[in-house]
Order: structure tokens, then sequence, then C-alpha cells
């Protein structure tokens, strides 16, 4: 019989995406608003989260500007993209610098090693479109600079890199700037996240001779054949460069509204790319629901025992739940 609270304490349990900052929360202090904060990732045994700055909404209707307003964004950080970006990269940091010890910005492989070893929350911090830069490929420093470790280029719409996966938008691919920005990524060490890349730019993103691919947040089409699910070809590009797909919770991309479901993405990850290439990638406060049976984080137990329950080895199970993200960071934030 597995004791799975021993395995949530002995392993470190990673996931690579969670939308929390732009929800204004002070991650320090327990809710039972949205899904994550540093309380509840502690209770439910992570030791290492992906925290993802969104400055941008939907196409064609933004309602990114009533969400700001909603919840209590300052003025001058709803300014403009590179401000919304900069506010919350700075609210982690503030929030970190003040969990007295509990979590800490974690962007170089020695602190993820001492986190670790400490028992700290390593937060590591990507940027959810590079739109984000507006334009200005020498912000890529600047955001390497303040921790930053990873980037998709693209968001829920195109940009002026490239195209998004978001149906009806015309699949568009790497631009110009897109090839610059990928360049400075590379130059920097950060991870090119492809969650929302088009089908017409994913090539370019996977042959890119320096930046890292990996998928902070997907599902997988060989389980739900859905335009937001990476194919199989994806799937093995990113294996083949030591990269990890996230499977994320959200149902909508998953098929389904049990934890079965994501256990079914799993386990074709897992055919095509092997037990080294696949993680959780919850998209945690992402404006999703979650399967039944889980609230937040604290529910993790419950995908747990899903897992071992469809006879998943528990050496497969211990690398998903965190030995390969932890495995991916260590060698990006070398």
């Amino acid at each position: 019989m597995i004791d799975l609270d021993e395995l949530h304490r002995r392993v470190p349990i990673a996931d690579g995406h969670a939308d929390s900052l732009m929800w204004n929360r002070d991650l320090n202090q327990a809710s039972e608003r949205g899904h994550v904060d540093f309380p509840r990732l502690r209770e439910a045994g992570v030791k290492i989260q992906a925290f993802t700055i969104v400055t941008r909404g939907l196409p064609l209707v933004d309602g990114f500007e009533l969400l700001m307003r909603k919840e209590g964004w300052p003025s001058a950080a709803r300014a403009g993209e590179w401000a919304r970006c900069l506010w919350q990269v700075g609210n982690l940091e503030r929030y970190c610098a003040e969990s007295r010890g509990v979590a800490a910005v974690t962007g170089a492989r020695a602190a993820l090693t001492d986190n670790l070893a400490a028992g700290r929350l390593s937060a590591i911090i990507g940027i959810e479109g590079a739109h984000a830069i507006e334009g200005r490929v020498d912000r890529v420093a600047e955001l390497a600079r303040r921790g930053v470790r990873f980037m998709s280029l693209t968001h829920l719409s195109n940009n002026e890199l490239g195209g998004t996966s978001t149906p009806l938008m015309g699949n568009r691919p790497l631009t110009p700037l897109g090839h610059e920005v990928l360049d400075a990524m590379g130059q920097h060490g950060m991870a090119i996240d492809v969650a929302h890349a088009s089908p017409a730019m994913l090539p370019s993103l996977l042959a890119h001779p320096a930046a890292r691919p990996f998928c902070s947040h997907a599902g997988v089409r060989g389980a739900t054949p859905l335009w937001r699910n990476l194919d199989d070809a994806t799937l093995k590009a990113i294996a083949d460069k030591g990269g990890v797909v996230g499977i994320i919770f959200a149902p909508q991309f998953l098929g389904g509204r049990r934890l079965d479901d994501v256990a079914r993405h799993v386990e074709h990850a897992l055919d095509v790319m092997g037990e080294d290439g696949v993680a959780l990638g919850s998209d945690f406060d992402g404006l999703i629901p979650l399967p039944q049976g889980m609230r937040d984080v604290r529910d993790l137990r419950r995908l747990t025992e899903v897992l071992v329950a469809r006879r998943l080895p528990v050496r497969v199970v211990e690398k998903v739940l965190g030995h390969n993200f932890r495995r991916f960071w260590g060698e990006v934030l070398a």
C-alpha cells in the first residue's frame, strides 16, 4: 500500500503554470479564493511552482482592463503591457520577501537546490505572451535579470511576434521580431513555452538552436483531438530536446470533467514522450474550472490516487508529479 502523504513529502511536487498574480491576492495569506497561495501550496506538498504573468486578454473582446479594475490594480500598473508585467513580477518578489522563508523567487540552479533542502517553495517566473515587452527586444535582458526564466511568444491572440493557436486567427508563422526575441531568450538562457503557439509557428520554436522548448500547460490530441492540444509530433520533438509537457487540468481541453481524464492525457503523453517528458501544468487560477473532486491545489493528492489506481509504476508517478520538472528547471536555471 502506497503512503500518498509520504510520497508528497518526499517528491519535489512541481506545477508548470499558475496565473495567480493577475488576481492581486497576497500569496502569503491563506484564502478560499482561487486555487493557489503559499499556505495552500505548502499544504499540498508543492515544492516548485511556476507563476505566469498575464498582460492581455481574449482576442476581439479583451476584458483584461475590467479584470484589473475589479481586482484593484493601481492605475500605474494598468498603463501598458510592460507596466502590467513589471508590477506582477514586483508583487511576486515582495510576497516571497515577506514570506519568512516559505517561498523564494528562483532563478538559479543553486537556489533551487537550496530551496528544496530547506523546504522552501521555489517560485519560477514565466511570461504568457511576449507582447509584454512591447516590441523592445532589449527588455528580454531586463526580464532575465528580474528572474524570469521562460516565456511564450503569443498567448490568446496574434501579436507582432507570431501567431496563436486560438481558432480563426489565421495560423500565422513566426515573424522577424519573433526570431529576434527567440535569439535573445536563447542568449539569456530562457526556455520557450510553446503552449499557445500556432501550428505554423511551432516548427520554428522547436528548431531554434539555443532556446529550450517546453510546454507549461496543455492537453494532448491523442487523448482529446482539440485545437488547444499538442499533437504527437510536437510531443516527440519536445521530448527529443529534453523538454517537458505539463498536462493541463481544464476539462474543456481534457474532453471530460474527471481526474481520470487528466490521467488519460498523462498516459498518452507518456506513451509518446517516455517517462521523462511528462509533468503537471494545472493552469490554476487561469479562469478555468477544475475537474470534479478538485477544489484547489490542496486536492493534488486525489490526482495522485488516480494515477496510482491506474497502475502507473510509482517511479513514473513520481516523475510526473515533480522529478521531471525538477530535472528540467535544474538544466534551464543552470
